[in-house]
């Protein structure tokens, strides 16, 4: 489902929806990071945009439907920044390392966002909440796709049944980089963060 079907629009034009509801969520994440999403106001969107008021309410029709743009947006760039790093002849237990190595890389560079993402989506309606989370359950299938080809290799001692949990498992460790990052960086780096909690993985799996 693309996300102009579930915000209404005064224009017709899909690419251009998409187009300007990307700088509008790319506009938005910043001030909601910076100031909280409850304590921005459309105005603010409007003028980080670039935009008039009457211009920023033809693409959307409430703030909260700009909040849905940032999740998504962010969800968006999650998604297509760990596709991309799918390059080169790999077998896929290297596939998985070099994943879950970039996940983690991403989830460093949006920590910020991240926790936005995860305080705010409580703030949607039910309808942006399913999709929000559907687009979470996505990235979750890119791993668990990645352990099924390593089962189909025999590179990895793991249950068809199990790639479910081991994907959420590396998918929250990953996060657990931005939530608690406050205390686990005092004692060690983001490189050894990554090694450590590769390591354990692929001990349960291996």
């Amino acid at each position: 489902m693309e996300n102009f079907l579930l915000i209404k629009s005064k224009i017709k034009d899909k690419t251009l929806i998409n187009k300007k509801r990307g700088h509008i969520a790319n506009k938005s994440v910043e001030l909601f990071v910076k100031k909280g999403y409850h304590q921005t106001t459309v105005r603010e969107i409007a003028k980080a945009s670039g935009m008039s008021m009457g211009a920023l309410y033809d693409y959307i029709s409430t703030k909260e439907d700009i909040l849905f743009l940032v999740c998504d947006h962010i969800h968006s760039t999650v998604n297509n920044k760990l596709k991309s790093s799918f390059t080169g002849e790999k077998n896929s237990l290297q596939y998985l390392k070099d994943a879950i190595k970039e996940y983690y890389t991403i989830i460093d560079e949006i920590q910020d966002y991240m926790l936005l993402l995860y305080q705010e989506t409580k703030s949607l309606n039910k309808n942006a909440r399913k999709y929000i989370f559907n687009a979470e359950l996505e990235l979750t299938i890119i791993f668990e796709n990645i352990l099924k080809q390593c089962i189909r290799e025999k590179t990895i001692s793991l249950k068809n049944k199990d790639t479910t949990l081991v994907a959420h498992n590396i998918m929250v460790t990953g996060q657990m980089w931005a939530f608690r990052r406050w205390a686990i960086s005092r004692d060690i780096s983001l490189k050894i963060y990554i090694e450590r909690q590769t390591e354990m993985i692929f001990k349960g799996i291996i």
